[in-house]
């Protein structure tokens, strides 16, 4: 069973820095026992923050035997501003000599792929097969998520079909309450290869949804609950997202 954690810290700022110090020591461990790591990156305010800091304090991280993948993306043009790759090229990709052909964007809205989603998932869902060593997709060292006010992680909302997906590593979805309509989502059952996952929850709106999925409650209700590492999961959390959790 994973082990679950939760560590608290004063404010958004403070807990992007820690689980950026974090992230420098798992992937360059990796990379020392591997000779290379895997992370999946998210989108948001503390995603994106955390990269900024990844930026500032790279550490002894080999950008060159770094495997990049997303969680999810808005389905839009190649290019656009508010797709989660584009950001975190601004935030750190555009300003570390990371090797392009071990970045793994999501699908474009526009192209190959336009108006079909789910075919833009089925061929990531195979671009992860390509990368992966003897499994269905990677073991990915670390899984980053955020978490939207009523629990949602990637582009798995409740009481949705993407979030009920048992199967699927990778779907298409049409209808997402919040827009763009059409995403590109890595399921639970995807983030639950990953050997670690890491929850950036700051804000009090964001206190119930954490503390249900931090008690175990129904993924399809709050998916938080069901993103689970194969061997941790750790919630980076602030004073405000941990105030309904219970007090040791």
């Amino acid at each position: 069973m994973t082990d679950v954690r939760v560590q608290t810290y004063d404010d958004a700022d403070a807990l992007t820095s820690a689980a950026a110090a974090e992230l420098v020591e798992v992937i360059v461990g990796a990379q020392a026992e591997r000779g290379s790591a895997s992370i999946v990156l998210t989108g948001g305010g503390n995603g994106i923050g955390l990269l900024r800091k990844l930026r500032e304090n790279p550490g002894a991280i080999d950008w060159a035997m770094l495997d990049v993948f997303w969680g999810d993306e808005r389905f839009l043009p190649a290019g656009h501003k508010d797709r989660n790759e584009i950001q975190a090229h601004e935030a750190l990709l555009d300003h570390v000599p990371v090797d392009p052909a071990r970045l793994h964007p999501m699908p474009y809205g526009d192209g190959l792929y336009a108006g079909d989603p789910d075919a833009a998932a089925h061929a990531y869902e195979h671009l992860l097969a390509a990368h992966a060593d003897g499994g269905p997709i990677p073991d990915f060292d670390v899984h980053l998520l955020g978490m939207g006010g009523e629990g949602h992680v990637n582009s798995l909302f409740p009481d949705t079909e993407a979030v009920q997906e048992t199967k699927r590593f990778v779907v298409g979805v049409t209808d997402s309450p919040k827009p763009p309509s059409e995403r590109v989502t890595l399921t639970l059952p995807a983030v639950r290869r990953a050997r670690r996952v890491w929850l950036l929850v700051a804000g009090a709106d964001k206190a119930e949804a954490v503390a249900a999925a931090v008690a175990g409650a129904d993924p399809n209700d709050i998916p938080a609950a069901g993103a689970l590492g194969a061997e941790s999961t750790v919630w980076f959390v602030d004073r405000a997202a941990a105030a309904d959790l219970p007090t040791a």
